[in-house]
Formats: structure tokens, C-alpha cells, sequence
């Protein structure tokens, strides 16, 4: 069976995200770096900088990895719980005291801690936060509408969903080479760092399923948000999504 017919169903890439990220929890860092051609910090920073009223926020960070959008919430103030359904990429994200440290938290007034979770079965009230961020959070879930709806129930009214993910382009020239240089460079990437190309050629194969960027606003809205918008990042080829809670 295909990569792409092993994903298909909800059922069938949730088995083999959880998988997945089991395994490249240790160089999800490296990856996301060379993938990016070292912009995905940048990036993340972007993401935040779209954010109001951070400092005092109590905020959610899906999907959040080593932590990297939930340290710089903090560092301006936020209250952060980052959620991972790895257990691996929270470890690291607990051992990384680097991204903000005691000082910093004294000054800005933040904090960080982090769980393991899943992001379409969030074990938190409604209404509980005022800002919840992902970074390639929602290309990867099983049911997108059903973390988009988790999304909004434990967002305050009036609160702020943030998401960055790759895009796919609606222009099918761009997309072929788009989804050929993915597949290209994740298959080298998967073959030298775990003796299998299939590793990073997930990527590509997610967007390919994916709705796009001007189809997730599209979903957000149908989902209780009373206004969404997208920002094209990197020609349009990423994207950064900024919604608000009705």
C-alpha cells in the first residue's frame, strides 16, 4: 500500500502520524530547519507577532513539538500549556531550559509547561484559553473539522486561533514542483538520517490531501469562527491562518 492510501483514511493516518513522529521526535528540530532552508523560526516568529494581547494571556500551543512557538509566547508574557501527542517531543521540550530561562520568566511574567495530549480530544474546559497557536499542527490531524470545532470550544469568545502550515498551491504547475522538491529532498533527508525515504515524503503526501489555505478559512468560519483570514508566507507556498472566536 502507498504512502498516500495509508493516510487517507482518519482511522489510517492517525496510526501513522502517531508513528511517525515517534520516530523523528529527535530531529524534528534538524528537519523542520533544513526543510525550511533555515526560515522556520523566522517563520514561527511571524506567527506570534500576528497575536494581540499576549502578555497576561493564558494560551494553548497544539502540535508544539519541542516547543518553539510556546517558549516565544512566553518570553512576551503568556501563561503556555504546549500539547504534543508524542510523549518523546515533550521530554525534549521539558529539557530545553535554553528557550527561556529563569530570568527571562521574572521579567516577562510567562511560563511554559507542557503535556502529552491530542489536540482532537483536548483535556481542558470549554472556554479555558484566550489564544491557541499550532505550527503544522492542522495539516496533521486525522479529522479536521473535528480540531477545528475542539479548537474553538476551549477558546474564550473572542479569542485567537494562530496557525502556520504549508500551503498547497492552488496553481498546479506550482504545485507539481512544489510537491516534487518535498519529495525530492524529504526522500534524501529519510534515507540518510533513518535508511528510509518514505520518512519525510509524508510531507508532501499530507498536502496533497490537505484543503489549502483559502479552504481552511473557508472551514473555520463554517466552524463557529467569526472572522478568519490567511497570510501567504514564502510566495504563498506556507501560510499562517489568524481566526477569531465568535
Amino acid at each position: 500500500m502507498g504512502l498516500g492510501e495509508r493516510i487517507r483514511t482518519p482511522e489510517g493516518k492517525r496510526r501513522y502520524v502517531r508513528a511517525l513522529f515517534a520516530t523523528i521526535a529527535d530531529r524534528y528540530d534538524l528537519i523542520t530547519v533544513l526543510l525550511s532552508c533555515g526560515q522556520d523560526r523566522r517563520w514561527k516568529e511571524r506567527l506570534v507577532a500576528h497575536a494581540s494581547r499576549i502578555a497576561g494571556a493564558r494560551a494553548l500551543d497544539l502540535a508544539t513539538g519541542t516547543g518553539d512557538i510556546a517558549f516565544a509566547l512566553a518570553r512576551r508574557g503568556a501563561d503556555v500549556i504546549g500539547l504534543d501527542i508524542t510523549p518523546r517531543m515533550i521530554e525534549l521540550a521539558r529539557a530545553r531550559p535554553d528557550r527561556f530561562d529563569p530570568a527571562c520568566a521574572r521579567a516577562s511574567g510567562g511560563s511554559a509547561r507542557f503535556l502529552v495530549g491530542d489536540m482532537s480530544a483536548l483535556p481542558f474546559a470549554a472556554q479555558s484559553f484566550d489564544l491557541v497557536t499550532t505550527g503544522y499542527g492542522l495539516r496533521n490531524v486525522p479529522d479536521l473539522a473535528l480540531a477545528i470545532a475542539e479548537i474553538r470550544r476551549v477558546l474564550k469568545p473572542g479569542g485567537q486561533l494562530l496557525s502556520l502550515d504549508f500551503n498547497r498551491p492552488s496553481n498546479a504547475v506550482v504545485r507539481a514542483a512544489y510537491l516534487s522538491y518535498l519529495a525530492a529532498v524529504g526522500g534524501v533527508l529519510g534515507w540518510l538520517l533513518h535508511r528510509d525515504p518514505d520518512t519525510y515524503r509524508y510531507i508532501p503526501a499530507s498536502i496533497r490531501q490537505y484543503p489549502g489555505a483559502e479552504a481552511v478559512v473557508r472551514m473555520l468560519c463554517a466552524g463557529g469562527f467569526a472572522r478568519a483570514a490567511c497570510h501567504p508566507v514564502l510566495g504563498g507556498l506556507m501560510a499562517i491562518h489568524h481566526a477569531v472566536r465568535d
